[in-house]
């Protein structure tokens, strides 16, 4: 049976990776981010409360038009970051800190809520979980200019915003990673935890949790 796998988590956490690594334990059809370059990006770091709105609206409309595309594959699928994070953590984000005015937040709200009601949900989000410390650790070993000046107060307003969205998520089941303990890069033995996890989550067990002497056996 098809399955669709949404993998959720700040930045530097690991999702692409994770995707990359996991799919084909999983037999699933890995989705990436857009890679399709913003137009709005260079005016939107030049003025953020002038151009957030373009900018979450263009990032919103390559999200739906991947969601759409892996809903159309005929076989399991596993997307790095949903939909569901670009307006509940980072348009909301950009609002809460005040770079987008409350009009504009109402108005790329309804629109996402309306389409976000005619979508297809994931079977199985995967929520990699991680302190900023960690978060700072990987975004620095992976050394993408752009990502440097990244602050731990902006992480953790992110982090804040995705356990929010996570606790209030109700589309379907949940799985947290713990992603400070588990480093499924150096230790392919975490990846076969994971992958374990989730198969049990996808097969119906009701409860699925990474328990401690777990972890430190792998």
């Amino acid at each position: 049976m098809k399955k669709f796998i949404a993998v959720a988590g700040n930045i530097g956490v690991g999702k692409s990776t994770l995707v990359e690594m996991i799919s084909p334990r999983l037999d699933c059809e890995p989705f990436y981010e857009p890679v399709t370059e913003n137009p709005y990006l260079a005016d939107f770091y030049h003025d953020m409360p002038a151009w957030s709105f373009q900018s979450q609206i263009f990032f919103l409309t390559h999200r739906l038009k991947i969601h759409h595309d892996l809903l159309r594959s005929s076989g399991s699928v596993i997307q790095d970051r949903s939909i569901y994070e670009d307006a509940e953590v980072f348009a909301r984000n950009l609002y809460v800190q005040g770079n987008m005015a409350e009009r504009d937040y109402e108005t790329y709200r309804s629109l996402y809520l309306t389409l976000a009601d005619t979508l297809t949900p994931p079977d199985l989000v995967i929520y990699l979980r991680a302190s900023v410390d960690t978060l700072i650790h990987r975004i620095a070993l992976r050394n993408r200019d752009y990502e440097r000046s990244i602050s731990p107060a902006y992480l953790d307003n992110l982090n804040n915003l995705y356990e929010s969205w996570i606790q209030h998520f109700t589309l379907c089941p949940i799985l947290t990673v713990p992603a400070d303990d588990l480093d499924f890069v150096e230790h392919s033995r975490h990846l076969d935890l994971i992958a374990t996890k989730v198969n049990e989550k996808l097969t119906g067990k009701e409860e699925v949790v990474f328990a401690r002497e777990e972890v430190d056996q792998y």
